[in-house]
């Protein structure tokens, strides 16, 4: 008699109830809920190792100014190849600042040509638009 291994097809051809008991063991351990949850778990920690390199803004200096001012945006991730501009953001439109100087810890821009009031700053990395809930009040 020639002993074989499990997972040999001559095994389970042998031995149809092999074949079922390894399906019923893997049914156990990869059931439809728990392959959901893996890949949901998956999904969330891709996302937090994606969200590490995103461009962060942790303070502006100064907080409210006048067209053609300098300002100062601090946080991290916002060196040349994250960021490729940034804006001020209102409900309708997205106004270009000019960046004057730019590393991974700050970026020092121009406030463009707006009309006096309270503008969202906003990132633009690759061809996206993002719009963080930092203001900046322009005066008159």
């Amino acid at each position: 008699m020639t002993i074989r291994s499990a997972g040999s097809q001559r095994f389970c051809s042998t031995f149809p109830f092999a074949r079922a008991g390894i399906r019923r063991i893997t049914n156990r351990i990869f059931s439809p809920p728990k392959r959901w949850a893996l890949l949901a778990g998956l999904i969330v920690l891709g996302s937090f190792a994606i969200a590490q390199n995103a461009p962060q803004i942790t303070s502006l200096d100064p907080t409210e100014g006048k067209v053609n001012d300098t300002i100062v945006v601090s946080g991290s991730n916002l060196g040349k190849e994250s960021v490729t501009s940034v804006y001020l953001s209102d409900d309708k439109n997205d106004f270009k600042a000019t960046i004057v100087d730019q590393s991974d810890a700050k970026i020092t821009v121009k406030v463009p040509q707006v009309k006096a009031g309270s503008y969202n700053v906003s990132l633009e990395v690759g061809n996206k638009l993002f719009i963080k809930p930092i203001k900046f009040k322009v005066d008159e």
